[in-house]
């Protein structure tokens, strides 16, 4: 069936007829008119399209009504199947019957992800444990953002899987190693690190460090419990400033950035620069990937890093923390500042 022809008819609201000539302009000469007439006459079998025998045909070979009269209870059962068809096909998880009572815009608009979560569901079920909504967007739809400010947990809830998703809303504290003799100072600096190895290569170094702290970020549980660095430390009314280092790949890129969204977060670009003298990894290349990110992330380089890295990543690479050992962080940390 010609979606071109469906979509028109379904514009046609207030109207109760649609004539050849109209039908005949959605094509402009790049349809054969046996192919056309083909279409025309399937809408007439489903019962979409009444002809109007008065107002007579073309006359051509395959002669097609002037004037056909809209059934619009049949154009509608033609949305209701293509609904029913897609709850067959996709997770049992994902329930699509509220969309029966809903616009065919609306479903145009969440279909999109909805096939993005059907496929994460058969890929992965459903979690076993609790996850920050940045984390369970990025990985349902690719983007961090779209739980919390993009009308994902609407649509989750539309389809019965809020509850299912184990998203966490009460932030986990935050792990983090302190530095006391730095408490006096008027400005506190924090190292925040993606991974637990990386974190516990660089504990012992934290006191010859100028820093305050030492974070772990574990992933993306960071994300939302950053927001209690300051209270936890007692340290409220003093001044800030935060860097991060994580894996070098798109996931890590992305972490980053929800993050610097909620605080100014530098990168730790001393580390990333001795990353990027080893040798890169291969085997992430299903990751999302956030373009806004990734510019934010490449304007910390210099020309030649940011080819670097942009080369690396899109042929599937990318570097692990791990990349550098423990003795390698330590001396990189204590160059800082």
């Amino acid at each position: 069936m010609d979606e071109k022809i469906l979509s028109y008819l379904k514009t046609l609201k207030r109207r109760k007829t649609v004539t050849l000539g109209e039908l005949e302009k959605l094509f402009s000469g790049d349809k054969e008119y046996e192919d056309f007439a083909k279409e025309i006459n399937k809408l007439v079998q489903m019962d979409i399209l009444k002809e109007v025998k008065k107002h007579g045909t073309n006359h051509k070979i395959i002669p097609l009504a002037n004037t056909y009269r809209l059934n619009k209870y049949a154009l509608k059962k033609v949305f209701i199947d293509e609904i029913q068809n897609m709850q067959l096909k996709i997770s049992p998880h994902i329930n699509l019957t509220v969309y029966l009572s809903l616009t065919e815009k609306q479903w145009e608009k969440d279909l999109p992800y909805i096939e993005k979560i059907d496929a994460y569901l058969k890929e992965k079920g459903l979690p076993k444990s609790t996850a920050t909504s940045q984390e369970r967007s990025y990985y349902l739809v690719g983007d961090e953002k779209w739980i919390d400010e993009g009308g994902g947990k609407k649509l989750l809830e539309r389809l019965e899987l809020w509850d299912k998703l184990k998203i966490n809303n009460v932030p986990d504290p935050l792990m983090l190693a302190v530095n006391p003799q730095n408490f006096s100072y008027s400005v506190h600096r924090h190292l925040i690190v993606e991974n637990k190895a990386t974190y516990y290569g660089l504990l012992e170094e934290l006191k010859n460090t100028q820093f305050t702290s030492l974070i772990y970020g574990a992933g993306w549980k960071i994300v939302s419990g950053i927001e209690a660095l300051e209270k936890q430390l007692g340290l409220e009314d003093s001044e800030h400033i935060l860097y991060y280092f994580g894996d070098l790949d798109f996931e890590g890129i992305s972490i980053w950035y929800a993050l610097s969204n909620k605080k100014l977060v530098k990168l730790a670009i001393e580390f990333y620069t001795s990353l990027l003298q080893k040798d890169y990894s291969k085997g992430k290349e299903n990751q999302a990937k956030n373009k806004e990110a990734l510019n934010d992330f490449l304007a910390f380089f210099d020309k030649e890093d940011q080819e670097k890295i942009k080369d690396v990543l899109q042929n599937g690479g990318y570097y692990p923390q791990e990349g550098l050992n423990k003795e390698e962080l330590r001396e990189i940390w204590r160059k800082i500042l």
